[in-house]
């Protein structure tokens, strides 16, 4: 792998201080930040993007401490301010943001196999429909330098990790991210004790490596690791809890509350919503609360206690229907009609009412934004699930065969598991002509590259030769997972002495091999 350029020291010194954004800021006119914040929103929702834009945000980026937006903020800016570029909008160029060092523009480069590449005329670093930049790095950490004192720079790079940890999650799922997330969650954490800081900038160091400690708990999550999940949750809830932060604990709990289910500890889900419940009231966030609910009927729901259920199913979408705010957490922006209704087929599935579930999941396939990839392949495979236990197998088929095609795209370990089972529960209607036809490209996928040719090895690759049919002999095992992140994983780079990669931060946690959780 191509080594990347070495920090400049220069980065940390007084000269890289944020200058204000002032051709955002004449944009915004008239407007309060909060009024200019709910127009960003409402142009979000015209182009099927959800983001938590607040008065907090619209400063950020009037400050400069956001020198440009990710993904998702850009699609929206652009459908605002039509036929201007980032650099019109104020913004630096992404690639100068990442940390390379300046030079005259790069030409276009060769697009890889299977990669789109740039529109032209488009700016550098700048993608179509937010297409990832090439392959040719792995997760970068533009942190400053080791030991030096952590200033709005470094603070401003932990933010944007969160943020970009998410949006490749919405779009690929948690398999090939995780494993490059544990140097950077290291080092986040270290810049809190890298020397004095002011007061806002230790805030800001402590609520980004709590919720960057949420992101890599998800990921170790849905990639099945659910000790390690465990582990991030709880430095992330012992952040929140040093700091008084009641946004971090609430988004703590609220994930823990979730990874609990899957765990099956349905009545600790319970406990852990309902905690996350008392941390949310001190905020002013209906959606966050609303979602809370969700995952407090989740757990009665494992727990089949219809009633407890039902009471919370009917309080989450009454707070939904308040609508969104300028206290939503930007962490939210999944949240919409489309995972309210997810959610709610999830515990209908749990409480036996397959056509209520079925009913719900449609509308959750239907509903979702085309950017959560990741979401639409977990609600299609549980529609299929639905589908199949309410008595439909050849509806189920086509839904899983819709899946099925997401998985190229997506490497979640929870949905393939799902998948895995919704096949081998389809096997004795094989008879059927449209799960035979499912069945057959699902073995054809399952025996494709990164699996046993022969087919005699259980695990989805040969991890460095931890597959226990690794040496069956057949062969193509595929390449370790760090070699097959999706081209976007392209941001971090760890200093040396970091720990390896794959290794959490908390020295108590340990993966356990658990198997990935049912549903989500």
């Amino acid at each position: 792998m191509t080594p990347l350029p070495a920090s400049s020291p220069s980065q940390s010194s007084p000269s890289s201080a944020p200058r204000p954004n002032a051709a955002f800021r004449r944009l915004r006119g008239q407007l309060s930040p909060s009024e200019f914040a709910a127009a960003v929103r409402r142009a979000a929702r015209e182009i099927g993007e959800q983001v938590s834009c607040d008065a907090r945000y619209i400063g950020r980026v009037e400050s400069g401490a956001i020198r440009c937006p990710n993904y998702a903020y850009e699609r929206v800016f652009r459908h605002m301010f039509p036929g201007r570029t980032l650099t019109d909008l104020g913004f630096s160029p992404r690639e100068a943001v990442r940390g390379r060092r300046a030079g005259p523009a790069p030409g276009p480069r060769p697009a890889p196999a299977g990669e789109r590449a740039a529109a032209p005329g488009a700016p550098p670093g700048c993608f179509p429909s937010g297409d990832p930049p090439h392959p040719g790095f792995v997760f970068r950490e533009p942190f400053g330098v080791p030991g030096g004192r952590a200033g709005e720079a470094e603070a401003a790079a932990v933010e944007e990790a969160v943020l970009r940890i998410r949006l490749l999650d919405d779009r690929h799922g948690a398999d090939s991210i995780y494993p490059h997330t544990a140097r950077p969650l290291n080092a986040a954490y270290a810049l809190l004790d890298a020397g004095d800081h002011r007061r806002s900038i230790t805030d800001r160091l402590y609520a980004g490596a709590g919720e960057l400690a949420i992101s890599v708990g998800w990921l170790a999550h849905d990639s099945g690791r659910l000790a390690d999940a465990r582990a991030h949750y709880a430095e992330a809830l012992a952040t929140a809890r040093v700091t008084g932060d009641p946004a971090l604990e609430a988004h703590a709990f609220c994930n823990a509350a979730f990874l609990a289910r899957d765990a099956g500890r349905p009545r600790e889900a319970v406990r852990a919503a309902q905690a996350a419940r008392r941390a949310a009231d001190r905020l002013a966030s209906p959606r966050l609360l609303s979602l809370i609910a969700l995952r407090e009927a989740g757990g009665w729901a494992w727990l089949t206690d219809r009633a407890n259920c039902e009471r919370a199913l009917l309080r989450a979408q009454a707070l939904f229907c308040r609508g969104p705010s300028d206290a939503d957490p930007e962490w939210m922006s999944f949240y919409g009609e489309a995972e309210l209704e997810g959610l709610e087929a999830q515990c209908w599935s749990a409480l036996g009412e397959w056509g209520r579930a079925v009913e719900h999941a449609r509308r959750a396939v239907a509903l979702q934004s085309p950017h959560f990839t990741r979401n639409i392949a977990l609600f299609t495979t549980e529609l299929a699930s639905d589908l199949l236990a309410d008595g439909a197998p050849d509806a189920a088929a086509v839904a899983a065969g819709r899946a099925l095609e997401l998985m190229d795209q997506v490497r979640s370990s929870r949905i393939r598991a799902m998948l895995d089972e919704t096949a081998r529960v389809l096997r004795p209607h094989g008879r059927n002509a449209t799960v035979a036809d499912f069945l057959a490209r699902y073995e054809t996928v399952r025996r494709g590259p990164g699996r046993c040719e022969a087919g005699r090895c259980e695990a989805t690759r040969c991890e460095a030769g931890r597959c226990e049919a690794g040496r069956c002999g057949a062969g193509h095992h595929g390449p370790p997972p760090s070699e097959t992140a999706p081209p976007e994983a392209a941001w971090f780079w760890a200093p040396s002495g970091a720990a390896p990669s794959g290794t959490a931060r908390s020295d108590s946690a340990p993966s356990d091999g658990a198997p990935p959780g049912a549903d989500g």
